[in-house]
Order: structure tokens, then C-alpha cells, then sequence
């Protein structure tokens, strides 16, 4: 971090330039750009994992009895997938000219109540720099989403039965009882899933890797700051900068991780 130094010239060619590299990524509108896609990757792939688990997660639980162990087996095959896999399986689906999600949207558009809404030609998803990045989002939500549903379901065995009869005892409807008794219940869970999310999101690298071909997509909307800390590394042959970038990177995690922290800390209580 403190050194410029170029692998191929040796250890020799190491020199000390102390804050000169942390200096330059701060400088560079390159790096904002990358922690903002970051960030927004982050958020926009994260917060529905969440939001979509936790209730599949109960109706597993709660409504497919002895079919429970396959649904979790399904939702969690995208998570042991291999990356580079869903990476070209996701890029051949996003294809302009013969991508399924097209051919879908215009079958769709022939039907004159969407024709308004629905646009009249194919949609280039990874050649705009307006939709790379939701379609990102989609693709490590999709991969994801399945191993916090099993974190979720995990959790709600945990809790005891006599809170949800007692419950119903009292006359409560389903939605109350979800409200009231699960979530509280599965707060603890919500944070552990929240935090691998955040570190796993700020640290995203295969799937826009593969999807972007390694350039982060038109204008940058698809690099994120992992791929940029490569491309200095091991393109450019800047090891000092790329270390300055990746402690970088660490500070932002741990910043986030400690307000997340602070938001499900209890009020009045240890966190």
C-alpha cells in the first residue's frame, strides 16, 4: 500500500511513496464510480433477497410439510451452481438478438393491452449502461436468494411451537402471528443473513466479471470496485495502488458492518 512496485521487475524494483497511492485512488473518478456500482449492487441485489426469504421461508415451513426438504433443496441449487455457469447461462438470456427475456417481452407486446407499456424492439440489456447494472442485481439476487430462504427456514424450526399455539389459542390470524412472533423471533437470523449480504455484495466480482467481459460494461456501470482492484493488480501491474484500493475497500466494510450493527442493536440493550 505504501510502495509503488511492478511484480515482473522483481522485489527490487519496490519504492516507498507513503500515502501517494491511498492519495490517487481517492482522486481517481474511477474508484467513486466502482464503490458507487458497489453499493448500489449491493443494496438493490440484498434488500430483496431479504424481503422475498423470509416469507418463502415461512410458507416452506409453515404449509409444505413433507415436501419442505425438496423445495430447500431447489432454492438452494442457484447457491452450488458454479458462477461462470449462471454467468453464461444469465448472458445468453439477456441476449439482444436471441435472448429468451426478449423473445418473451415481445411476445408479450403482441398483446395490444401491454403493446403501451412494453417497448417495440429488442432491448440491448448489456450494451446500455441503464440496464447492466439492474441486470445484475437480478442475477446474484437469483443466486442468493435461495440460501437465505434456507438460513430462514433453519430459524423458524427453532422457534418454539407453544408461542404459535398459544397464538392461535388467543384467536390471532396468520398475518399477526408472522408479525407479532416470527419476525421478532427471527431477528437474530436477519442479522447474520444481513451482514454475509452486505460483505458478500461489496465484494462482488464473478458474475459481473464474467456477464461484462472484464471491462465493467459501458461507461463503467457494471465495475465494481473488486474489478477494479483487479484490473490495477494484474492489468496494469500496480500492486501498490491495487493495495491501497483493496484497505480501502475493507474501511467501507467495516463502516457499513458496524451501522448495520447499530441497526438491529437492541434499544437499551448490548449489541
Amino acid at each position: 500500500m505504501f510502495h509503488i512496485w511492478d511484480p515482473v521487475q522483481g522485489l527490487g524494483s519496490m519504492e516507498y511513496v507513503g500515502l501517494e497511492n491511498i492519495t490517487f485512488a481517492l482522486e481517481d473518478p474511477l474508484m467513486w464510480t466502482s464503490l458507487h456500482n458497489t453499493i448500489w449492487l449491493a443494496v438493490a441485489s440484498g434488500v430483496p433477497q431479504h424481503l422475498v426469504a423470509i416469507p418463502l421461508a415461512y410458507l416452506i415451513n409453515e404449509y409444505l410439510g413433507k415436501y419442505r426438504d425438496v423445495a430447500m433443496g431447489a432454492y438452494f441449487v442457484p447457491y452450488i451452481t458454479s458462477t461462470v455457469a449462471i454467468s453464461i447461462m444469465f448472458t445468453t438470456l439477456f441476449s439482444t438478438d436471441y435472448g429468451a427475456v426478449n423473445a418473451a417481452l415481445q411476445s408479450l407486446a403482441s398483446w395490444e393491452p401491454l403493446s403501451l407499456v412494453l417497448p417495440a424492439e429488442n432491448i440491448d440489456w448489456l450494451g446500455q449502461s441503464e440496464t447492466v447494472k439492474p441486470v445484475l442485481a437480478f442475477v446474484v439476487f437469483w443466486r442468493y436468494v435461495g440460501f437465505n430462504t434456507i438460513l430462514y427456514v433453519a430459524a423458524l424450526q427453532s422457534i418454539p411451537k407453544d408461542l404459535y399455539e398459544a397464538a392461535r389459542i388467543d384467536g390471532a390470524k396468520e398475518f399477526k402471528i408472522f408479525w407479532f412472533i416470527t419476525l421478532p423471533q427471527l431477528k437474530p437470523m436477519m442479522y447474520f443473513g444481513v451482514i454475509l449480504s452486505l460483505i458478500g455484495g461489496l465484494q462482488l466480482f464473478e458474475e459481473p466479471f464474467i456477464i461484462t467481459g472484464g471491462r465493467g460494461g459501458p461507461e463503467y456501470s457494471g465495475m465494481t470496485t473488486a474489478m477494479y482492484m483487479y484490473r490495477t493488480a494484474f492489468e496494469f501491474n500496480d500492486y501498490g495502488l491495487a493495495s491501497a484500493i483493496s484497505w480501502l475497500l475493507f474501511l467501507v466494510i467495516a463502516v457499513l458492518t458496524w451501522l448495520t450493527n447499530r441497526a438491529f442493536k437492541p434499544k437499551g440493550g448490548m449489541a
